[in-house]
């Protein structure tokens, strides 16, 4: 399974990349979680956001969005965080996590990160330095928890 690891602002995008993204969060987030909810928020081209992609072949199989700490008081914020089916249960989302924390630190030395995590996967996130903050909240029908990763 040789993948490629790529991370861009979002200024470097192409074109193909983008649509990509927006077909995989489409097809986990819209389609089989069934999320009716705006995906493209507004945030994707914010600032500095930066967009986290796992690429095997031509398919994009893992990404996430790195949001701009100054866009988000202060906390970098992991989001779109998504796994294609077809790579689950193999290991890519705990790649996907260490690659995120390497890149986020990379960009940002030194800030605090900020997740907003579906509550079932909370033990998931604590596995990386991530605990919760505030209650269980719901969110396009699914049950959220915030949890933030601070500084040691």
């Amino acid at each position: 399974m040789s993948i490629n690891w790529i991370c861009k602002h979002h200024t470097d995008l192409g074109k193909e990349q983008l649509y990509a993204i927006l077909q995989l969060r489409a097809q986990v987030f819209v389609v089989e979680q069934k999320c009716w909810y705006l995906d493209v928020d507004g945030q994707d081209l914010l600032g500095d956001t930066c967009h986290l992609m796992a690429w095997q072949n031509d398919q994009l199989v893992a990404y996430l969005r790195l949001l701009d700490p100054i866009q988000q008081n202060g906390d970098v914020t992991i989001g779109r965080v998504v796994t294609a089916p077809s790579m689950r249960n193999k290991g890519m989302g705990h790649e996907l996590m260490v690659q995120a924390l390497k890149h986020a630190e990379l960009q940002w030395p030194d800030q605090p990160i900020f997740l907003s995590a579906q509550a079932h996967l909370q033990g998931y996130y604590s596995r990386y330095g991530f605990n919760p903050v505030g209650e269980v909240y719901v969110e396009d029908g699914i049950p959220h928890i915030s949890m933030r990763r601070d500084l040691d």
